[in-house]
């Protein structure tokens, strides 16, 4: 595969290197269905060493959680990722695939649109006419055929999907098998099948998941970045791999750059300065760890195209603008009382961000 030809290729290629070199140096023993040990996939998941290669760290976060997740996948429990939007619910999950399965791309991706045939199955229904129900009409979810192969799926905002749609996982996550009553037949599910989802809370109350499927997953929170320093490694590691993949020609954000938009994002994001001193009116936008990293990206496609492709603060400014102010009325006063309060405030370190971002919002 011609990696240059595509937007975005799933972990397993992006990273097949490493995840090769794991296998190769294996130590340790692996479950039925997996390509490495729970172990390794640590490893991959959170950086570290494999022979002579480095690893490189795909999540930085509190490195306990991930373990709690591998553990749940060795068993027979589902598991669901939960916490606010931006924090790698989605990323940790293909990641978990990709290292165990050698494949991420089983993914059935919730809306409200999603039907109970996305789940299980639904027919071609030209054939369906032609010859009646059969094996060759039936097609098969992303989930049917995981079960099949023994492998993961993910089920993506599970909680966009409406309540009885959710509901066709209890029986299939209980009884580990599939009904066709059509054709007369069950398909059970092979050692090493599992099933990932992710929930948004900020979906909370839209399709609240029934107690009877909770208690067929085991629940993980993902929480945001607990610190500066740690959401600034986040967003400037996967910056500098969205500018490889995108082959975007220009300068990788600067610390400096970064830390401004981060702590921006921060501080509108928790309704208080990083200090602790003065409070800060929040705005309607998540402003999260994936926001800052699609602003940054964004931005180096600005001084690409249109300067010298050294980032700029009217790149920065332009971007800041389109991310906080989301609804005009409310966003757009809380971030100029943000302007006048806090930023113009910060001292020199801020002062040219500070009359970009104030031209703009004239």
């Amino acid at each position: 595969m011609n990696q240059q030809e595509y937007q975005r290729l799933p972990a397993e290629i992006l990273f097949q290197l490493e995840i090769e070199t794991l296998i190769k140096n294996e130590k340790y023993p692996i479950p039925e269905g997996w390509k490495m040990s729970p172990r390794s996939v640590l490893t991959y998941i959170c950086g570290g060493k494999s022979g002579n290669m480095d690893i490189t760290p795909k999540y930085i976060g509190n490195e306990r959680l991930v373990e709690i997740a591998i553990a749940t996948l060795v068993t027979d429990r589902a598991l669901l990722l939960i916490g606010e939007p931006g924090t790698a619910k989605s990323w940790l999950s293909e990641h978990l695939c990709a290292a165990i399965n050698g494949d991420s791309t089983k993914v059935i991706q919730g809306t409200a649109g999603t039907s109970e045939e996305a789940i299980r199955y639904s027919w071609n229904y030209a054939m369906l006419i032609a010859k009646g129900p059969s094996e060759e009409a039936l097609v098969k979810s992303p989930l049917l055929n995981a079960m099949e192969t023994g492998s993961i799926v993910r089920f993506e905002e599970i909680s966009r999907c409406a309540s009885e749609v959710q509901d066709a996982l209890i029986s299939i996550l209980s009884e580990k098998r599939v009904s066709i009553p059509e054709l007369n037949m069950e398909i059970p599910a092979k050692r090493g099948f599992s099933l990932i989802a992710t929930a948004n809370t900020r979906d909370k109350g839209v399709n609240d998941m029934s107690a009877a499927l909770k208690r067929r997953f085991n629940i993980v929170v993902l929480p945001a970045p607990k610190d500066l320093k740690t959401e600034m490694e986040i967003v400037e590691q996967r910056v500098g791999q969205l500018s490889a993949s995108l082959g975007l020609q220009a300068k990788v954000p600067s610390v400096d750059v970064i830390e401004r938009v981060v702590t921006i994002f921060r501080e509108l994001r928790n309704g208080i300065t990083i200090d602790g001193k003065q409070k800060v009116k929040t705005t309607t936008g998540v402003l999260s760890s994936a926001e800052a990293i699609s602003l940054l990206a964004n931005s180096m496609a600005l001084a690409a195209s249109f300067g010298d492709g050294k980032i700029r603060v009217q790149d920065v400014a332009a971007g800041l603008q389109g991310a906080i102010v989301k609804d005009e009325s409310k966003d757009a006063l809380a971030w100029k009382e943000y302007l006048e309060n806090i930023l113009k405030k910060k001292g020199m370190s801020y002062y040219d961000l500070y009359h970009a971002c104030m031209e703009l919002n004239q």
